[in-house]
């Protein structure tokens, strides 16, 4: 078979084709993903690795404290004063290990936080001899995802009873649109009437009333047009109806943090799932680990676990014979006490926990094994693989509503086969193909009408109303706009494309230099913050080149990739395009969502610099660009200024 054409149908004749074509796509993705790592530590220098942002080296270690039972430790370059540029975030999963980790078993453990001087992880205890020599960390691989995925694609193809919804899904039944208007088959259970929460306009509360009366809902939300909002008001009418607990989940830790800190001000009980150190830290009193320290039957657990580790230091001094059998005996029920104990202190905390909130992949955790939630939310579902999806279906989902927007970026694949083979359509956007109606929330509450004008008319076909006015987003001074009524400007750059020293990116000097005097200006006009300005760019290299030029004043500015901006704003937004070449090629800014994403992520004022001969050669930066033109927010006046 042809792996470079997509060949995943909206709808399937049988469950068998649904398990067989995402098992292997999900297969071929941690296969790649586990060949490319593979393949970089054997034929990679540490040069290339470093350049790369993916390995740092020559690290020095000291433990830093503790988080939830799990030990913390820094690291810091022993040879010079900082990191320069990594991809290392905060809840990435990494290896630690002396010189290579394909020649000796590496630790693996979890970024916790990271800063321009140091890196800290979390991991369940101190390695021994941490403080001696030098230690290299590099990026690991998921396995855990993979095998998650693969339990519920076999979950669903079974028909196990633990997915209630498994025909609409797979497209199984006559009608998919009539059939996800039904009402939801809660199994004997009655719903219970719930006024609908305030605080939502005519198309929020539309959506709303649908998650309370049908059995699938597709929530179809914009840039700023409240999806968040929604679903936390969604979710807390469910809470209300009182028909057990509700699980809320997002394909990323900062969606999933987002929901839950709308819940936890509208009152709800929410317990969040997952690695404490993925969680935002004003939100980890919220997480189970934080619940289960602060229940009244933690000092009973202390008090045991104590015990035994008092008995079993005992131990090592006994000689053998009955009394040290005995003793053994003793201690194995103390364990058992201290299982027991910490399975009824999780069971009080789920049971009371009105709504229980994680990433897809983190509702397959074994916590939840034997438990039912018959109503599931999925928040930015279109960032998900349907496997990922599927993950909290399958704990017997028998009312689900998706949020998301499947005209913003697509979920992130590592394996170009498995991309190519269909992965990358969300079960959100499979479900739209196969003819179930979105519900599109219409009023976008972010940008400047002035930005938002073009991905409105280019994007959404003009669906959009701005819900607020001009008046309300200022155009910010620190920048000559051509037209101080449109914060919009478009900076024509001439300045050629280079390769990134990883050689496998790009980056633009000449834009990255525009980049930081423009930053400049802002700050000395005196009404931004640095936390107000967000730095995007299609490309790693760029990333990297523009951080290695910051002062360090403004160390602190973000500076991502499109990819990583999605779900996030700022109220001015620095757009460095990259690409100028001789040939016109436009890599893959001519990736339509791409675009959108980053024209839609500023409150207040849009910065473009571009290279306008080579942006023109794809059709929708041309349409952007004459859309430019039109309203005269070229920044043609601002070239002789540097």
């Amino acid at each position: 078979m042809d792996d470079t054409e997509e060949t995943i149908p909206s709808r399937f004749n049988r469950s068998q084709d649904h398990n067989e074509a995402y098992l292997k796509l999900i297969r071929w993705e941690l296969e790649d993903e586990l060949a490319m790592t593979e393949e970089r530590l054997k034929n990679w220098s540490e040069k290339r690795l470093r350049a790369n942002g993916i390995a740092l080296f020559g690290l020095i270690a000291k433990t830093d404290g503790w988080l939830f039972g799990q030990r913390i430790i820094k690291l810091r370059p022993s040879a010079s004063s900082d990191f320069g540029s990594h991809k290392f975030r905060q809840g990435d999963i990494v290896m630690l290990s002396r010189s290579n980790p394909l020649n000796e078993k590496p630790i693996e453990a979890i970024v916790s936080n990271r800063s321009r001087g140091s890196i800290s992880i979390v991991l369940p205890e101190s390695p021994k001899g941490l403080r001696k020599g030098t230690w290299r960390m590099d990026r690991g691989a998921n396995r855990i995802a993979f095998d998650r995925m693969r339990d519920a694609l076999n979950s669903i193809f079974e028909e196990d009873g633990s997915a209630p919804l498994r025909s609409l899904l797979l497209g199984l039944v006559h009608d998919p649109k009539g059939t996800a208007s039904l009402a939801p088959e809660m199994g004997g259970a009655k719903q219970i009437r719930v006024p609908l929460p305030g605080g939502m306009n005519e198309a929020q509360r539309l959506a709303t009333q649908s998650a309370l009366s049908c059995r699938l809902t597709l929530i179809h939300g914009p840039p700023g047009t409240g999806k968040t909002h929604t679903a936390v008001r969604i979710l807390e009418s469910w809470a209300k109806q009182d028909l057990g607990s509700v699980l809320a989940v997002a394909d990323s830790n900062v969606a999933v943090d987002n929901l839950l800190e709308g819940l936890l001000e509208r009152g709800v009980r929410a317990v969040r799932l997952g690695q404490p150190v993925k969680v935002r830290e004003n939100l980890r009193q919220a997480t189970i680990d934080a619940r289960m320290e602060s229940h009244e039957l933690n000092r009973d657990l202390v008090e045991e676990i104590e015990r035994n580790e008092k008995l079993s230091r005992k131990i090592k001094g006994m000689r053998g014979g009955k009394e040290k059998g005995l003793a053994h005996r003793d201690l194995s029920r103390g364990w058992k006490e201290v299982r027991r104990i910490e399975r009824q202190i999780r069971d009080e905390i789920l049971d009371r926990a009105q709504v229980l909130c994680c990433t897809c992949i983190g509702s397959g955790h074994e916590l939840l094994d034997g438990r039912r939630f018959s109503r599931v939310l999925i928040d930015e579902a279109t960032q998900a693989t349907e496997p990922a999806t599927l993950v909290p279906l399958v704990r017997g989902a028998r009312q689900v509503v998706m949020v998301g927007d499947h005209k913003q970026l697509p979920p992130t694949v590592v394996s170009r086969r498995a991309e190519n083979g269909g992965l990358t359509r969300s079960l959100f956007e499979r479900l739209v193909d196969m003819g179930v109606s979105t519900i599109l929330l219409d009023t976008q509450y972010r940008m400047h009408p002035s930005i938002s004008e073009f991905p409105n008319s280019h994007f959404y076909d003009g669906e959009l109303m701005d819900g607020i006015e001009a008046s309300e987003r200022p155009t910010p001074s620190g920048l000559l706009w051509p037209d101080w009524d449109i914060p919009v400007c478009f900076i024509p750059i001439q300045g050629d494309e280079i390769s990134a020293p990883d050689g496998t990116s790009k980056e633009n000097p000449t834009e990255a230099s525009w980049i930081v005097k423009i930053l400049s200006d802002f700050v000395e006009g005196g009404e931004l913050d640095i936390s107000d300005l967000g730095i995007i760019t299609p490309y790693a290299g760029q990333v990297r080149a523009i951080r290695d030029l910051l002062p360090e004043s403004m160390h602190s500015v973000e500076v991502r990739t499109v990819d990583g901006y999605q779900g996030r704003e700022k109220n001015v937004i620095i757009f460095s395009c990259v690409r100028s070449n001789k040939d016109g090629n436009v890599g893959f800014l001519s990736d339509r969502r791409r675009l959108n994403v980053a024209l839609t992520r500023a409150r207040k004022g849009l910065v473009v610099l571009g290279d306008p001969d080579t942006l023109r050669n794809d059709k929708n930066w041309r349409a952007w660009l004459d859309h430019v033109r039109m309203k005269k927010v070229e920044g043609w006046h601002l070239l002789s200024t540097i």
